[in-house]
């Protein structure tokens, strides 16, 4: 039976004739939410998207009627295990999202789980206040999630874990009975205890809890900043005023189900500035806290060099700029100013000398953005080691008393040591947390024996110096089974009871915390290996040629599911406009692994469902630079489509769009008789034909080319001794956008250079492999090679003006024709033109433009790098605003597809269209991509330019 049909169950009839909400059960959702962010996996029962407290409850009770469990899940970026599990899913991202109620005077919100944090800080920001926990991250994380995991982030040195910032909590029991919880005075529990409902016999065991170990409560739990293991019995006592919702925080929905939930908000200082101290080890940077804990910061983090190198390597011409040291420390300060704050950090600096440091203070809010996103993003860049093996998580956020990290830390290096192991640390070391990716072989046939091993002996060394066996991120399935070696016999008792009285049939989230699963269970790695072939058509070398590597690369850290501008960079445009998971980097990233493994997915490389999901991937490349981890979605797809399509009909507009430059280069005589037809009735038959999309133009084909005007001009004068260059005559500048070139020539002549372009017709292949026809892209990219052979040989430059074909050429051309030694030599020569004028110099120029609106093109952004555009820009323009944080939308061929329209613009919607409509009059909008220029030109009113044409004007040689 094919995967796409399934028998609809009885507890999925039942759930969709009690509410009127999205009920999931297809192998699409079942693969999506198969995983969090650990290294667990179990396919969801069903996945429900509930749109009101209402269906939450009512599902509760269609569930305990059926005897399933239930997982109330957010974001799903734990990564412990605890938001994965053979349940009901509660997804409350979708509906459940808002702020309902912001009390300014008591610096209080009330919130619905499934609300993003950064949502929260932006509403609460006008107000001058923040929500102080904030995990790395803060753009998708829930606030529902945070209150499962007691997460924490870089501030909780000033503002503390989230069970220090939760005031009540409206929750649903197992029988989908409501109430709200908080702070309960002794009148008021006698009231609750006397009641004869649920809510009384609850009241009245955890009251029973309470008075059996209030002792072993008291003496039982290690006094550290960072304790989150366990349940946190020690809000039930009488000096914690009995709250229940503090007691609640950190249960990962092993007890009740959030409907709503009160938190505090605390100032939010009005400017910040950063001290970097430079250390000669992380060693050293341990040392160090202790003497810099009373000094007023914000923040205390901690990073080694393999951080800073993994992301510089994932961002090329974008080199970190840290103190001397081989590992850091954060220390940020905040004020009423940045007089102030800044006042504060030099206090910070002076205590470099004291601990042995270098030091570096950041006042630019820009730069102090770039060095967080170094720690911010640690999770996914510590999975990739330098030698390229991987890393995983599962021992990464145990916790010791700050004063002794240091101590800690040489003793867990033995422990690696001992074990064969290697890992990048890094994390919250004023509060003693530390994160680190261990290169644990779970993909040997040993890796649960070698798992088990060293989680049990890392238990025993972190209890062994007084910490807990995690500081931030939770038990889940990871570490609930160690839980007996940092807590007595009686506490472990007293978690059990704890959660039967909140959830007697072990209905919630099971197998977490209490009565675990075993840590070595369910690994993802040994319970779906892949049963499909993995050596790929691709070279795929970041990942060895295989398939299943690439597909384990995401680890479900989850920023390719952010929607909010602070998260920074282009990914991921699909999930974007559809907000659904399958459209996602991360879901796509699920949907091949299960392909492979072929139990949920299980017709391999003929499945609907991943088809589907990669249908909407604009092949824009946004995540081979923004993801963490460095998933290359684009590639995947087009190795997916390759095998999909192995011989078999194609959809047309592989046929059509997919081999553009052919068509153009037929059509190019016959321009004006083309563009006659395109501007006609009949252009209604040639798109529907040609699988193109009713609402777009069809392109005016230029005449002449490019080409036929430069081997029909007459050759500059003088140009003997000068340095020659190649100009990559790419086919949008050819056939469609020919001024492009001739300005670029213009320019490049000026600057002295002797300018040739091939002397046969070249294409870098881009369309056939964006389609995933890599015979033919290896062909057209070979003969290329063959013309470009004699120039190559002689280290000539060439120059490219369009950005994805410059990128092919210096990126997956390695990927195409791995073994053809001049794909390397092509790679080597391969310069922007930016980066050409910038090695030749521009001369001293007048801006000839006051304000210039640049859209980055996405393959730029993630393989050529964006510094020598900026720097020319600001030769060339005056005021100069960049758009980073958005796809045009149009991404090559994608916009133009039947069926992509609407979401083209949705993308284009998330930045570039509501920043050309708030664009001045007079302002130039720049785009060096074709496609982007194409956007612009059909869904505004603005007329682009291309960074040669703008420093045409301003050289004043426009051709």
């Amino acid at each position: 039976m094919p995967s796409s049909v399934r028998p609809r169950s009885a507890l999925q009839e039942a759930l969709g004739a009690a509410v009127s909400c999205e009920v999931a059960g297809d192998p699409t959702t079942l693969a999506t939410h198969s995983t969090d962010a650990s290294n667990y996996r179990h396919v969801p029962l069903l996945v429900v998207r509930p749109e009101s407290a209402e269906d939450v409850t009512a599902v509760l009770r269609v569930c305990a009627e059926h005897g399933a469990p239930v997982l109330p899940r957010g974001a799903a970026t734990s990564i412990g295990g605890q938001a994965t599990n053979e349940a009901v899913i509660l997804d409350f991202t979708r509906h459940l999202n808002r702020v309902l109620e912001i009390d300014t005077d008591a610096r209080t919100a009330r919130v619905e789980p499934g609300l993003v944090l950064d949502r929260l800080r932006e509403q609460v920001a006008a107000y001058g206040l923040t929500f102080g926990p904030d995990p790395s991250t803060h753009s998708r994380c829930t606030i529902g999630g945070m209150i499962g995991n007691n997460a924490c982030g870089s501030h909780s040195v000033a503002w503390g874990k989230t069970v220090d910032n939760v005031r009540a909590l409206e929750i649903a029991l197992r029988d989908g009975t409501r109430l709200e919880v908080g702070p309960t005075s002794p009148d008021e529990l006698e009231s609750l205890c006397a009641r004869e409902d649920s809510v009384g016999r609850l009241y009245r065991s955890l009251r029973a809890l309470r008075d059996e170990y209030l002792s072993d409560i008291r003496l039982g739990f290690p006094k550290l900043p960072r304790r989150v293991s366990g349940y946190n019995l020690e809000y039930l006592l009488p000096e914690n005023g009995f709250d229940v919702a503090k007691a609640l925080v950190g249960t990962e929905g092993t007890c009740v189900t959030i409907l709503s939930a009160v938190v505090d908000l605390v100032p939010s200082p009005v400017s910040r500035a950063l001290v970097v101290l430079g250390f000669g080890s992380g060693i050293d940077a341990a040392d160090a806290v202790p003497a810099l804990l009373d000094l007023p910061v914000l923040t205390m983090e901690g990073i080694e060099m393999g951080l800073v190198q993994a992301l510089d390597a994932r961002k090329p011409g974008e080199e970190s700029k840290l103190p001397e040291g081989n590992a850091w420390l954060y220390l940020e300060t905040g004020g009423e100013s940045a007089a102030e704050a800044v006042e504060n950090a030099r206090r910070v600096a002076e205590r470099a000398d004291q601990v042995g440091a270098s030091v570096l203070l950041v006042e630019d809010p820009v730069a102090q953005r770039k060095l967080w996103r170094i720690r911010e993003e640690g999770a996914g860049l510590a999975t990739r080691l330098a030698d390229g093996s991987e890393a995983w998580s599962g021992w990464e956020d145990a916790a010791v008393p700050p004063e002794r990290l240091g101590q800690y830390l040489r003793a867990f290096d033995l422990l690696m040591d001992k074990h064969g192991r290697k890992g990048v640390v890094y994390g919250h070391f004023g509060d003693g947390c530390l994160h680190v990716r261990i290169d644990f072989p779970l993909a040997a046939p040993d890796a649960k024996q070698a798992y088990r091993a060293f989680l049990t002996d890392a238990a025993n060394l972190v209890v062994a110096h007084g910490g807990s066996l995690s500081g931030e991120h939770g038990d889940g399935q990871a570490r609930a089974e160690l839980l007996p070696l940092m807590f007595p016999p009686r506490l472990m008792t007293a978690f059990a009871e704890f959660k039967a009285a909140f959830d007697p049939g072990n209905a919630m989230n099971p197998g977490r915390v209490v009565d675990p699963a075993p840590l070595d269970a369910d690994l993802r790695t040994v319970i779906a290996p892949p049963v499909l072939p993995t050596r790929s058509r691709l070279a795929l070398h970041a990942d060895g040629g295989d398939l299943a590597a690439a597909s384990r690369r995401c680890v479900g850290v989850g920023k390719c599911v952010s929607t909010v501008s602070v998260s920074g960079g282009m990914m991921c445009p699909s999930y974007r406009a559809t907000g659904k998971e399958e459209h996602s980097t991360r879901g796509r990233a699920r949907l091949l692994f299960e392909m492979l493994a072929g139990d949920v997915i299980t017709d391999g490389w003929r499945s609907t469902e991943v088809r589907d999901a990669l249908d909407l991937c604009l092949g824009c490349k946004a995540c081979k630079s923004d993801c963490p981890v460095g998933v290359d979605m684009a590639s995947y797809r087009t190795e997916f489509l390759s095998r999909h399509y192995d011989r078999r009909l194609r959809p047309m507009a592989h046929y059509t769009m997919g081999a553009l430059p052919r068509w153009l280069r037929l059509g190019a005589p016959m321009a004006k008789a083309f563009n006659a037809v395109a501007a006609s009735p009949l252009s209604r038959v040639i798109k529907r034909l040609g699988g193109i999309a009713a609402e777009r133009d069809l392109p005016v084909l230029a005449s002449p080319t490019f080409r036929s005007w430069f081997t029909k001009r007459e050759a500059p004068q003088g140009s003997g001794g000068r340095t020659p260059i190649v100009l990559w005559p790419d086919t949008f500048t050819n056939y469609l956008d020919p001024q492009v070139g001739r300005d670029a020539v213009a320019v490049l002549e000026a600057l002295g250079y002797e300018v040739h372009i091939p002397a046969r017709n070249v294409c870098c292949g881009l369309t056939w492999h964006s389609t995933g026809q890599l015979g033919a892209a290896r062909r057209v990219l070979r003969r290329s090679l063959d013309v470009l052979q004699p120039w190559l040989e002689r280290g000539v430059p060439v120059v490219g003006l369009e950005p994805s074909c410059t990128a092919l050429l210096r990126k997956d051309g390695a990927e195409v024709l791995p073994d053809d030694p001049r794909v390397r030599m092509l790679g080597e020569s391969v310069r922007t033109f930016a980066e050409q004028i910038g090695e030749a110099g521009l001369p001293e120029v007048s801006s000839t433009e006051d304000r210039v609106i640049t859209q980055v093109h996405c393959h730029q952004h993630a393989d050529l790098g964006y510094d020598a555009d900026t720097r020319l820009l600001d030769s060339v323009a005056g005021e100069v605003q960049v758009l980073r944080e958005g796809c045009c939308g149009l991404a090559g061929n994608f916009g133009f597809e039947r069926g992509h329209y609407q979401v083209s613009v949705e993308v284009a919607e998330h930045q570039l269209l509501p920043a050309l409509r708030a664009a001045r009059p007079g302002t130039v909008v720049h785009a060096d991509g074709f496609s982007c220029r194409t956007q612009i030109r059909q869904l505004s009113e603005h007329e682009p330019a291309h960074l040669a044409s703008l420093t045409a004007r301003a050289l004043g040689c426009v051709s």
